[in-house]
C-alpha cells in the first residue's frame, strides 16, 4: 500500500507513538483520512515511522478525555483540568500498525505545511520498501 501523506507530530509524542504508549493523537479539528501514513518528527525533514490511522472519535467531552487519557500518551497520575482544544478530536491510530523505521527517512517539507505532508512518489516508494 502506497504511503501518500505524512502527518508531522512534535518529538515528544511521536517517541510516544513509536514506542505504543500512545494511540490517540490529539487534535483541534477531524479528518477524513483513514489510511496508511507517515509519520513525521516537526522540525527534522525526516520521516520516522508509519502507522494506520483508522478513525476518528469527537468532539470529546472532558470526561471522556480523562477517561481515555492512557491513550492519548499521558499517565494515569496526570491531572486533566481542561481540554487542549474548544473541540478536541482523537485521531485513532492502530497500535499493531505502528512501525518505527531503522533509519529516518528525508523527504521535501513543502512551504506552509503545518500538519499534513503530501509525500513525493520517491519518498512514497522508499517508505513501501522499507515496510
Amino acid at each position: 500500500m502506497r504511503i501518500k501523506r505524512g502527518l508531522l507530530i512534535k518529538d515528544f509524542w511521536l517517541e510516544k507513538i513509536l514506542s505504543r504508549k500512545k494511540v490517540w493523537e490529539i487534535r483541534g479539528s477531524a479528518t477524513t483520512v483513514c489510511e496508511k501514513i507517515a509519520l513525521i518528527k516537526s522540525g527534522t525533514g525526516k520521516i520516522f515511522g508509519t502507522c494506520e490511522l483508522v478513525g476518528v472519535k469527537g468532539p470529546l467531552t472532558l470526561k471522556e478525555f480523562r477517561r481515555n487519557r492512557l491513550k492519548t500518551g499521558l499517565s494515569k497520575n496526570d491531572k486533566v483540568d481542561e481540554l487542549p482544544y474548544d473541540k478536541t478530536y482523537a485521531w485513532v491510530l492502530s497500535r499493531k500498525s505502528i512501525k518505527k523505521l531503522k533509519t529516518p527517512v528525508r523527504y521535501m517539507h513543502p512551504q506552509g505545511a503545518v500538519k499534513w505532508v503530501k509525500l513525493s512518489k520517491t519518498v512514497s516508494n522508499k517508505l513501501s520498501f522499507m515496510d
